[in-house]
C-alpha cells in the first residue's frame, strides 16, 4: 500500500497542474542566460575575433537530456532543478559544445527544467508522458518570462537537441505558428528527434542556407546504419536536412563542404570530418575522420551524441546567413 502510494505521489508531482513551477526570476534556473557569464558564452580559439559584434538576436536554447542515471526514475521520472551535480554536467556538455555554437552574433537563454528521465522515451507508462509534460510545463514557463522580461522585441531563433526538440516542436505550435510572435522567429533548429511531416500545419522546412521563419532537422547515422525505430517509421515521413547544404535534397555531400567540427576538445576544429547525404528519414554520414581518428577504436553506427558538434561550424555559419537575411528582409 505504502508503495503505491509513493507511486502515486510521483505521478501527480510530474502531471501538470501538480507541483510548482520552476521559478525562472531566479538566475540560478538558466543555464544561459544574458545577465551571467556561462558556458554558452565560450568560442573555440580559432573562431574567435579581435572585436566582439554586436547581439542582434537572441537564442533559446532547449537542452537535451542528461538525467540518465541508471534507475532513477524508480525515485523521480524527473530531475531536480537544483541539481548541482546533473547542472554541471549539462554545462559541461551541451550548454557548452552546442549551445555555443549559436553566439556569435545572440544572446544564448537556455533554462534549467525538470527534464524527463531517459526512460521517458521508451516507457509506455503514464509516469513517462507526465515526466514529459512536467518538462515542457518548466520550458513554456521559461519561455514566457524570457518573452516577458528578456526578449523585447528582439529577433528569435529557437534551437533545441534531442529531449529539448520534443518540447521545441510543441513551443512553436503554441506560441509561434499562425500567432503575431512567428514574424520574430528567424528559424527553428529542430535536432536529433524526427519533425514529421504532418505535426505543424503551416510551419514549414528551410529549403535552402538563407529561408527564414522555417525550421531545420536531422537525426545522424553512419552510412548504411539506421535504429529499429526508424525501420518502424514510414518512408519519406520525416523532414531531413542536410547541414552541409542545407537542402532537403537527397545528393551526397562531400566532406570538403564540413567546415568544422567540435569532438572531444572545445578548442580544437576539425574540418572535412565527414560526407552527409540524407537517406529516408535520417542523415547517413562517412565515418567521421580526423587526426589519428585511425587510432580510435569507434564501432559508433548512431552519432545522435554529436548530431550538432560534427555541424559545428556549419551550424555558426548558417545562424548568421539567416540573421542577415532577417534583417534585410524587415528593412525592405
Amino acid at each position: 500500500m505504502a508503495k503505491h502510494l509513493l507511486c502515486l505521489y510521483l505521478i501527480c508531482a510530474t502531471v501538470p497542474g501538480w507541483g510548482q513551477l520552476t521559478d525562472y526570476s531566479n538566475l540560478d534556473n538558466w543555464a544561459a542566460h544574458g545577465a551571467k557569464q556561462d558556458e554558452s558564452d565560450k568560442i573555440p580559439k580559432k573562431l574567435r575575433k579581435k572585436n566582439d559584434e554586436p547581439k542582434i538576436a537572441m537564442v533559446f536554447f532547449i537542452h537535451p537530456t542528461t538525467y540518465t542515471r541508471e534507475k532513477a526514475y524508480e525515485i523521480s521520472w524527473c530531475a531536480r532543478v537544483a541539481d548541482s551535480v546533473l547542472n554541471k554536467q549539462t554545462d559541461e556538455t551541451t550548454i557548452l559544445f552546442q549551445a555555443s555554437c549559436f553566439n556569435e552574433q545572440s544572446i544564448v537563454y537556455a533554462p534549467r527544467y525538470r527534464q524527463a528521465h531517459i526512460q521517458s522515451f521508451f516507457s509506455g507508462k503514464p509516469e513517462a508522458k507526465a515526466a514529459l509534460d512536467t518538462a515542457y510545463n518548466d520550458i513554456r514557463a521559461a519561455f514566457q518570462y524570457f518573452l516577458d522580461h528578456e526578449n523585447k522585441g528582439m529577433p528569435i531563433i529557437i534551437a533545441a537537441h534531442s529531449q529539448g526538440t520534443v518540447h521545441a516542436g510543441r513551443l512553436i505550435k503554441e506560441f509561434f505558428e499562425n500567432k503575431p510572435l512567428q514574424k520574430n522567429l528567424v528559424a527553428a533548429y529542430l535536432i536529433g528527434m524526427p519533425v514529421r511531416k504532418n505535426y505543424f500545419t503551416s510551419f514549414t522546412p528551410c529549403k535552402n542556407a538563407g529561408d527564414i521563419d522555417c525550421f531545420v532537422s536531422w537525426r545522424t547515422f553512419l552510412n548504411g546504419y539506421d535504429e529499429i525505430y526508424v525501420r518502424a517509421e514510414p518512408k519519406n515521413s520525416v523532414y531531413v536536412t542536410n547541414p552541409l547544404n542545407w537542402s532537403l535534397d537527397t545528393n551526397i555531400i562531400s566532406r570538403k563542404f564540413n567546415k568544422g567540427a567540435v569532438l572531444l576538445k572545445f578548442n580544437k576544429i576539425y574540418k572535412k570530418v565527414n560526407t552527409a547525404k540524407v537517406q529516408n528519414n535520417i542523415l547517413w554520414i562517412s565515418k567521421p575522420k580526423f587526426p589519428f581518428s585511425f587510432l580510435v577504436k569507434n564501432k559508433r553506427t548512431n552519432y545522435h551524441i554529436a548530431d550538432i558538434n560534427l555541424f559545428y561550424v556549419n551550424i555558426r555559419e548558417n545562424v548568421r546567413e539567416r540573421l542577415q537575411q532577417f534583417i534585410a528582409a524587415k528593412t525592405n
